[in-house]
């Protein structure tokens, strides 16, 4: 059994969500506590609020001053009413509610009959039933009367890699399976648009549309959520984003589309519908060899019959894509044209990614730059009485040389990044590129900290 508890202000509303379901012969009262019950099953909402207030004191802190509880057995639970009020009465005696006026209706709107429990949590004197832990103490008074009375455990049930998505039934929890839903499209297929998005949704009888507006001078940007039938007709009340969960609110589907740009590929989609249409000689049979190859094409038409939107769901890489994205042939344009004048889109073959081999760049004009820079600095060395060369053969030492005929140094240049880096005369000291050589730097360092060891004079 699973409870579902809620904090609210409004017992009057409360009490006219109930009183719609019994309205509408989709619910009755079972009982009440402390608050006058005709046993006819109905509900007199004027005469209850006032029984509420009775109870209500002048003064008191909390700000939330009711609580709305469901009360859901296993679906192979079938309990008798005398059963439901039972487990509701024992349960609000264990969650300290005994002495508190509380009203018991039973649901019937869907398969799974359960049962609501409309209470006041403020006590007389002003002080109010802590709602600490109500959770964990909730989830363990559940537990032990399934235990007592041989009820199924109800847990919340996980949504796995492997569960297959089905379309909505009527006759179950609409409002449980159009999150549970979303939650497994969101988690598995790439979107890039709200169209994509709800292409994929009206596989499995659910719709999403935008809200906008203003509250209170602040702008708001949401999602509702419609549960259809297979027409696209609505059969229930839509769906606030927030009433499912945060994977299905507008922040979250605009994450998960922006992510989605940098992951989808759309060449192995592309293939196999270039494939398919190449096969086919109509719309059926094009359909037909799309789910052969385990694509779903969703088609959107004008009030006129014509087709204006076309979107390919790609079950193997998890992918929607608008037909546009695909290619100008699979566009809606196109396939109209096929589908009615029976004018075929010619099909450009997909190229395989192949990385292209980089040009090995030319060193030899790196090579006399190089020679060129190195001339040009050993003469600002030997016009400031510096002289500096390696050591000869076998020596290991170093030794003055005059630097009149320097030998230039040939290296392998094997990165095309500064090929086209511009160099300045007499500072290729300071060029990264190409241009750099340890023995220079190293001069120029020397050069510099002699320098400044000359302004500052000798120790004393």
């Amino acid at each position: 059994m699973v409870a579902k508890i809620s904090l609210g202000k409004s017992i009057y509303g409360a009490l006219s969500y109930n009183a719609e379901k019994i309205n509408k012969e989709k619910g009755r009262v079972l009982d009440t506590n402390k608050i006058y019950n005709d046993g006819s099953g109905n509900i007199d909402i004027h005469r209850a609020f006032e029984d509420f207030k009775r109870w209500m004191p002048q003064h008191t802190r909390a700000e939330k001053t009711m609580m709305h509880i469901s009360l859901n057995p296993h679906p192979d639970d079938v309990l008798s009413e005398m059963q439901y009020t039972q487990l509701a009465h024992e349960y609000m005696e264990k969650m300290g509610f005994s002495e508190m006026p509380y009203l018991i209706v039973k649901h019937e709107d869907i398969d799974r009959h359960h049962i609501h429990i409309v209470a006041l949590r403020v006590r007389p004197d002003g002080s109010c039933i802590s709602d600490k832990n109500n959770f964990y103490r909730s989830k363990e008074i559940t537990r032990e009367l399934e235990r007592k009375y041989g009820l199924h455990t109800a847990e919340r049930q996980k949504i796995t890699p492997d569960m297959p998505i089905r379309k909505i039934d009527p006759s179950g929890d609409i409002k449980r399976q159009v999150a549970n839903t979303v939650k497994m499209v969101g988690m598995r297929y790439k979107f890039q648009t709200i169209g994509e998005y709800n292409a994929i949704l009206d596989l499995y009888n659910v719709r999403c549309e935008q809200t906008e507006g203003r509250v209170n001078g602040r702008e708001y940007h949401g999602l509702v959520y419609f549960a259809t039938d297979d027409n696209g007709k609505t059969i229930a009340s839509p769906f606030k984003a927030s009433r499912l969960g945060k994977f299905a609110s507008r922040t979250a589907i605009d994450g998960r589309m922006d992510r989605a740009k940098d992951k989808i590929d759309i060449r192995p989609t592309k293939q196999a519908v270039s494939e398919a249409m190449a096969e086919s000689s109509g719309k059926d049979d094009f359909i037909a060899k799309l789910k052969e190859r385990n694509i779903d094409l969703i088609l959107r038409y004008t009030d006129t019959g014509r087709i204006y939107g076309a979107t390919f769901i790609d079950h193997n890489t998890m992918t929607v894509l608008n037909g546009s994205r695909l290619g100008k042939e699979f566009s809606a344009n196109s396939l109209e044209k096929w589908f009615t004048v029976g004018e075929k889109p010619s099909v450009i073959p997909v190229e395989p990614d192949v990385q292209q081999e980089q040009p090995q760049p030319d060193t030899r004009q790196y090579q006399q730059g190089n020679s060129q820079s190195q001339s040009g600095n050993t003469q600002s060395g030997n016009a400031n009485g510096w002289q500096s060369t390696t050591g000869g053969s076998g020596s290991g030492s170093s030794q003055s040389q005059p630097f009149s005929q320097p030998q230039p140094q040939t290296r392998q240049n094997n990165s095309s990044a500064y090929d086209d880096a511009p160099t300045l005369p007499g500072l290729d000291l300071f060029q990264t590129g190409p241009g750099f050589d340890p023995q220079e730097e190293a001069f120029y360092r020397e050069m510099q900290r002699r320098r400044k060891k000359k302004r500052r004079g000798p120790k004393l």
